[in-house]
């Protein structure tokens, strides 16, 4: 548990984010051109997902790891679930998941495209604590329906603006590409126009559908270009945050209830994991490498034994770049668009060098000239 004991040390005056990011389907309603997801899940309604009961069972096993870390380590943390699919309001049962979890102490964040949120869903996120609520935005209008298909700009801004009216603090949240980086001011509009508390972003990773994207992945200079103009926007009553790790090396910003943990970077192996519809365990909810499955494998087994894990947390493991990086232990790159990109060329590595890091550069590209 070395990594843990350097957390202790590192944030001994703080509480300690630990969040398990819980895709409940794996059904959706939206064919998204960049999704990470393949999409190819089973015709059956809640094939092979997880029950009710085996989800409680998996969050008391979840609960108990992080008090026996607690007790041990000396380290308070503030256990979360990141909720998800697919498209979480395609489980029948997704607000008495919230109340079991809710139950067991957990804070609730909750990731949707929005689309099936009304105000009585939104009222009733409200009335069961759930602590923030992530709606996929991708543009104006006609960008966002080219990306996630005709007519679901519509409905997310509606479901988006019955959640801030529900007093919610909800995030549109924009995957990064070039079909999208040059319309950020429009999203900005959109957000002020809908009453949202804040924007956020992510890059396109190129696996699953997303794959067909790889060529409309933002080069280094660009993605340099685009982070200094929105960490330092100045757009009063509204936060702009992301969890993405690059993002250290324009320096200090938000930390997304969503995601990001300000212990260093990417959270995978170090603050996190992700459970997916048929309790497989993965570092990460965007690199697809299985390390266990809840319904047979005890997490804290998996957390402290797992080769993909240890790999993730020792720097000498690290290729190219990022192997001698001075600022490894604050970003270490995106493992998943590692892994994503070596995997399109062939030779799948999740240790190498973030494709799109930009710590080399100095100069700004025309991306916005």
């Amino acid at each position: 548990m070395k990594q843990l004991k350097e957390l202790k040390a590192a944030r001994a005056a703080a509480r300690s984010d630990f969040f398990i990011q819980w895709h409940l389907t794996g059904k959706c309603n939206l064919r998204c051109r960049h999704c990470y997801q393949s999409g190819k899940i089973s015709s059956q309604p809640g094939a092979d997902e997880l029950s009710l009961p085996e989800i409680r069972k998996a969050a008391e096993e979840t609960r108990d790891a992080l008090a026996d870390w607690a007790k041990t380590y000396g380290i308070e943390f503030s256990p979360s679930f990141n909720l998800t699919g697919g498209e979480p309001f395609l489980r029948g049962d997704l607000f008495y998941i919230i109340s079991e979890l809710k139950d067991l102490g957990f804070e609730i964040n909750l990731l949707t495209n929005g689309t099936l949120v009304n105000r009585e869903k939104a009222e009733r996120l409200r009335s069961l604590g759930v602590k923030a609520v992530q709606v996929s935005l991708e543009g104006p209008e006609e960008i966002h329906d080219r990306i996630r298909g005709k007519g679901s700009f519509a409905e997310a801004a509606r479901g988006a603006r019955s959640l801030a009216e529900a007093g919610l603090k909800c995030t549109l949240n924009i995957t990064l590409s070039k079909l999208n980086a040059a319309y950020m001011a429009d999203i900005i509009a959109i957000a002020k126009g809908l009453g949202v508390a804040r924007v956020g972003f992510s890059r396109l990773v190129p696996a699953g559908r997303g794959l067909s994207l790889m060529a409309e992945m933002l080069a280094p200079e660009e993605i340099k270009v685009l982070y200094e103009m929105l960490l330092n926007l100045d757009a009063p009553g509204l936060e702009v945050i992301t969890g993405d790790p690059l993002s250290s090396l324009i320096g200090p910003g938000e930390d997304s209830d969503l995601g990001c943990t300000a212990f260093g970077g990417c959270a995978a192996g170090v603050s996190g994991l992700t459970f997916l519809p048929d309790g497989t365990i993965t570092p990460c909810r965007r690199l697809h490498i299985p390390i266990g499955n809840i319904r047979t494998d005890s997490i804290r087994e998996v957390w402290a034994t797992s080769a993909v894990l240890d790999s993730l947390r020792d720097r000498k493991s690290y290729a190219g770049k990022c192997a001698g990086c001075e600022r490894w232990a604050l970003c270490r790159g995106c493992r998943a668009i590692a892994y994503a990109y070596t995997a399109a060329k062939g030779k799948p590595d999740f240790l190498a060098e973030d494709p799109q890091c930009f710590s080399h550069l100095n100069s700004k590209s025309s991306l916005f000239n």
